[in-house]
């Protein structure tokens, strides 16, 4: 621990009131899910299925925490240095550019590897309960573990060295985390069982995902029980994959630290509207949406603070908008007909099921790296004193904020309803659920602005911000999900209809009769929870607001 960039990053967040919280947080929570099962009349069951009930709800929830908190400290590491103008300073120090990234890894690797020592009470009182076995399940399940924690930081430092700010660092890391973890399952999701060349590279694709393995590591994967033999292929290419990718994602990172990076040429560019007529027209007949075109003036009917968020705002510029907008309209239609083709019968419910994952997967990913930083990326770069010094009111500011946010993602959610279009054109009846599905989605989409919004108004640094943001957000959609994998087993129906009622995202898939949810009631009550959520968050922005705009 001699070397100053280590001892830096480590101590340096260990001081910070977050770690400290993050630290207690992770092992309350183990420890709760752990004695919440422990039996009440001090026996232990012979059988093991209780022990084996919570060391699966264990180790799912203790691989959603690291998926959701991990990438968060070392995208902002590079990025943040270099905003300040520190990492001029260790890049002309006598350390190498591979010391200077030795000294951030390890760093930060030790800070998470803290967050899941706090795991290791919860994981030895599960198996104090009997029915698990040390050596083939807890120790493969915190080698797993170890790997991911090490793939997601190099992948973080990569992401971090190349990103010109710290929110877009944390946007592109969350997005590439959830691609690894999630996307990379959905080929051999609806390819398995068909023979040839394209069902047996997604069945090598989806063991970069951690998921396949710990489901067989918990016992829940196609082997039924897990077993050397067995979870050989799977845990081999999930090691592989994940040593090669951390490599991979070291060098690129060893490769942007060096003095390049401080002095990196940028095209000048022309404007269009220097050109000649001849180009210009060219281009107006090219392109739909001009990126190199001069802005027109704003009109006097519109918010400036709002065409200010639009055209400052990567995803707030028309041609990228319009990118996205396709890009989403394309997916659901793909995933619809992937489903409608596929060898499996899955059902309309099933389907419609995996729409609603999909949408509120885009609405999680998007909202907190566009609305966590309104107000705390303003107070960070001293923005916010000079909109305030406009003839615009508060009013007018918060109001141009977050219309910029809230119309983006009705474009995205708008954007995703071609899939449910085909659904409807093939099943009729399905028109009275999907108009029920979009209220929920609708409810989802203000919350989380609310949400954002709120917590960007209480911090002070975006990077912090949009980290609670993404963990909130995920908490209340995904987290608690952990609990309906845990019915009729480790919970009871009514304590999950009860947690359930604040996810829309369940209600959504309620509604729609996903299979595993026809059997709860989540509706109307998720509608009055959304609503009183979002009132609450309305408050604390409204306040925390009127505060900073109040003379010193």
């Amino acid at each position: 621990m001699a070397h100053p960039i280590i001892q830096r990053e480590l101590i340096g967040t260990m001081r910070t009131k977050r770690a400290f919280v993050l630290l207690l947080g992770a092992a309350v929570v183990f420890v709760l899910l752990v004695i919440g099962r422990w039996p009440g009349d001090a026996t232990v069951e012979l059988s093991g299925v209780q022990a084996q009930e919570v060391f699966r709800l264990f180790a799912y929830g203790l691989l959603a925490v690291l998926l959701l908190l991990v990438p968060a400290f070392p995208a902002t590491s590079i990025v943040r240095e270099k905003r300040q103008g520190t990492l001029t300073l260790l890049l002309c120090s006598p350390l190498s550019p591979w010391s200077v990234f030795w000294g951030k890894a390890t760093g930060m690797l030790c800070f998470v590897m803290l967050i899941l020592a706090m795991s290791v009470p919860a994981a030895l009182a599960a198996y104090a309960m009997g029915g698990i076995s040390i050596r083939s399940q807890l120790l493969p399940l915190y080698v797993i573990l170890l790997l991911v924690l090490l793939q997601y930081t190099t992948l973080a430092l990569m992401v971090s060295s190349m990103a010109n700010s710290t929110d877009a660092a944390l946007r592109i890391t969350y997005a590439l985390v959830l691609g690894l973890a999630v996307v990379a399952l959905g080929p051999h999701f609806f390819l398995q069982g068909k023979p040839g060349l394209l069902p047996r590279l997604a069945e090598s694709l989806r063991c970069v995902s951690p998921v396949p393995t710990m489901m067989e590591v918990a016992g829940h994967g196609d082997v039924g029980s897990f077993s050397a033999a067995a979870s050989f292929p799977t845990m081999t290419r999930f090691l592989l994959f994940t040593a090669g990718s951390s490599v991979v994602f070291a060098g690129l990172t060893i490769m942007q630290l060096s003095t390049y990076l401080l002095d990196r040429p940028r095209p000048q560019g022309i404007v269009t509207n220097d050109r000649s007529l001849g180009a210009r027209t060219l281009r107006r007949m090219v392109f739909l949406v001009d990126p190199h075109r001069r802005k027109t003036n704003i009109r006097w009917y519109m918010n400036p603070v709002m065409v200010k968020e639009f055209r400052t705002r990567r995803f707030g510029r028309t041609h990228w908008l319009l990118r996205l907008v396709s890009l989403a309209a394309l997916a659901s239609v793909l995933l619809t007909y992937a489903a409608t083709t596929g060898t499996i019968e899955w059902g309309v419910g099933m389907i419609a099921g995996m729409m609603v994952v999909f949408q509120v997967a885009l609405i999680t990913v998007i909202t907190p790296s566009l609305a966590a930083n309104l107000i705390s990326a303003e107070r960070e770069s001293g923005g916010w004193n000079l909109l305030l010094m406009t003839p615009l009111s508060a009013a007018s500011i918060l109001y141009g904020k977050l219309a910029s946010v809230l119309l983006t993602l009705v474009l995205v959610l708008f954007a995703t309803l071609p899939g449910y279009l085909v659904m409807i054109w093939i099943y009729p009846p399905l028109r009275w659920q999907v108009s029920q599905v979009l209220i929920c989605l609708g409810w989802m989409i203000l919350f989380a602005t609310l949400l954002s919004a709120a917590v960007s108004s209480l911090c002070r640094r975006a990077a912090t911000a949009t980290t609670i943001a993404y963990g909130l957000l995920g908490t209340v959609c995904f987290g608690t999900m952990l609990f309906w994998f845990g019915r009729g087993t480790t919970f009871g129906h009514a304590t999950i209809e009860s947690i359930l009622k604040i996810n829309p995202m369940a209600a959504a898939l309620t509604i729609i009769e996903t299979p595993g949810f026809t059997t709860f009631n989540l509706v109307p009550a998720n509608w009055w929870w959304m609503g009183g959520l979002c009132l609450v968050c309305a408050v604390v922005l409204l306040v925390q607001t009127w505060r900073l705009t109040r003379p010193l």
